[in-house]
């Protein structure tokens, strides 16, 4: 066993037990933690898989904004736990339900696969021969292979998607915008148009009396 296959089992084994933990972790906090986690270490299995993009990806996308976001909800409800509880035996049916379908789906997955052959599993796993599959690592990578068909294939498509995203960002600001009445707010043109007669004026006090 070479050090890529013992993180392999290394990962896959954290990302099963915290995606238990997810599951039944009875803090939602908590939850939300073992998420995290679950996919830190789904980022390394794509690591080990040669898809760094993906990895990128799912850390700054899903650990960054996804799963912190997550994290200030959960923090910033008031969450009664007694009442999440009492419509655990209700929906428990239901829950059972979803459990055996999946778990039929799984079983599915698992008869139908069928293990590569030597050349697929060599391009797909670099690092279990090294210098057998040295002339299939002369093309680009993962990411430089998205590049190239992101920015040229599909480059009108990518603008365009960059352009809806704009529109999102400046609606979502426009519909979150308040304006509160009763506040000063600085006027640059109106300070850089004052004259100094209308800043300061100059009072010719008389000998020998105040102003």
């Amino acid at each position: 066993m070479n050090f890529a296959e013992f993180m392999f089992y290394v990962f896959a084994s954290l990302t099963l037990l915290s995606g238990l933990m997810v599951v039944l972790s009875r803090n939602p906090v908590h939850s939300v933690l073992f998420l995290i986690f679950a996919f830190i270490n789904t980022a390394g299995l794509f690591v080990l898989m040669g898809a760094e993009y993906l990895a990128m990806v799912l850390i700054v996308v899903y650990v960054g904004a996804v799963a912190v976001l997550f994290m200030f909800v959960v923090m910033m409800l008031d969450v009664d736990f007694a009442e999440l509880k009492a419509g655990m035996v209700e929906n428990a049916p239901i829950g059972i339900f979803v459990a055996v379908f999946l778990v039929i789906e799984l079983g599915m997955v698992v008869a139908t696969w069928q293990f590569p052959k030597n050349a697929e599993l060599a391009r797909e796993h670099p690092y279990l021969r090294g210098a057998e599959v040295s002339a299939a690592m002369d093309g680009p990578n993962n990411v430089e292979a998205l590049g190239l068909i992101l920015y040229t294939d599909y480059v009108h498509y990518f603008q365009i998607a960059g352009m809806i995203l704009l529109v999102a960002m400046i609606g979502a600001i426009i519909l979150t915008f308040r304006e509160r009445k009763g506040v000063k707010r600085q006027d640059v043109a109106a300070q850089v148009a004052r004259k100094r007669e209308d800043a300061a004026e100059v009072v010719k006090v008389p000998t020998g009396k105040g102003i």
